[in-house]
């Protein structure tokens, strides 16, 4: 490595996870993926991602349920990186990517997909590729169906099987209280649960909702939850039965909607305002309904560069 490639700061971007406020899945297309109606919506509760120069390309991961997530050629943050890499051989180098966790690993949040496009915008800045995120869609899409909207962020429809993306108009700030379930959930177990609990019932072509998108438009807490709503949700409860008593628990302990996020097994609880969503957060670890919670308001832009790091 050259000495000007070694005396290049790090670079680190903060991702967002995502809530699907709506998602409705189609049947099973002919490439083996599902055509997807939903409407993201990114919320402060974040992964940030370091990437520096290295002799040898690198993963290791900290914090929240860190040990679950792989440090090899499997991390969806390096495989991003060498991805990026690959289009670029001439402005490229080896990088070591650092994962610092907050979101639920496996938990129906994107945090693979956040920390994926975390590692493209930074290695996009560290190489000097001038990309922009635009510039990155085209890749993000080839890594995961969630990796585009996490470049975003904000609230957002999506369709294709997610990868497609256009922002939502949306007004005010939502309050949610996130239930961190212990153990993770298969995003492809999920969807093997929804075909077997279909089959043979007739599965419309998914469309968003008009009345969801009209209440984000008018910023209006009680009409978006009563538009909630998770198509996965019923296989989830299939694979995990106890996921719906917590529902039903933050239901009535005072939640104004929820619901479980993507494919689960976390579950995301609307709240009139902050004070109600902290009295509810405590309220379901005194119950003992929930252990693992947090609270996060949305929407918040998606991968934001927030630090260069000097070398060593």
């Amino acid at each position: 490595m050259t000495s000007h490639v070694e005396n290049l700061p790090g670079v680190t971007v903060r991702v967002p996870a995502k809530i699907n406020l709506e998602l409705r899945v189609g049947p099973p297309r002919p490439d083996g993926y599902h055509g997807l109606a939903t409407v993201f919506h990114a919320v402060d509760l974040v992964d940030h991602v370091t990437v520096t120069p290295a002799e040898r390309w690198g993963v290791d991961v900290e914090g929240t349920d860190a040990h679950l997530v792989p440090e090899d050629d499997s991390n969806l943050a390096l495989a991003a990186a060498k991805m990026l890499a690959g289009a670029h051989t001439e402005k490229a180098f080896p990088v070591h990517v650092h994962v610092c966790k907050q979101i639920p690993v496996a938990g129906g949040m994107a945090g693979g997909s956040a920390d994926a496009a975390g590692a493209l915008v930074a290695c996009d800045a560290l190489w000097g590729l001038g990309l922009g995120v635009e510039g990155l869609h085209e890749y993000a899409a080839r890594l995961g169906s969630d990796v585009n909207f996490a470049l975003v962020g904000g609230t957002a429809v999506g369709s294709g099987r997610g990868e497609n993306v256009v922002p939502a108009l949306t007004a005010g700030r939502y309050e949610w209280v996130v239930v961190q379930a212990e153990g993770g959930l298969s995003t492809p177990s999920v969807f093997r649960e929804i075909d077997r609990l279909r089959e043979g019932r007739e599965v419309p072509e998914p469309r968003p909702a008009p009345e969801l998108l009209a209440a984000l438009r008018q910023g209006d807490v009680e009409g978006l939850a009563a538009c909630l709503y998770n198509d996965l949700e019923e296989a989830a409860f299939s694979l995990r039965p106890e996921l719906e008593s917590v529902r039903d628990a933050g239901l009535m302990l005072g939640a104004v909607g929820g619901l479980v996020s993507g494919s689960g097994p976390t579950i995301v609880f609307l709240a009139r305002d902050r004070h109600s969503a902290c009295d509810l957060a405590a309220a379901l670890v005194n119950s003992g309904a929930a252990t693992r919670v947090h609270t996060a308001v949305g929407p918040v832009p998606g991968a934001q560069i927030v630090e260069s790091t000097p070398p060593a």
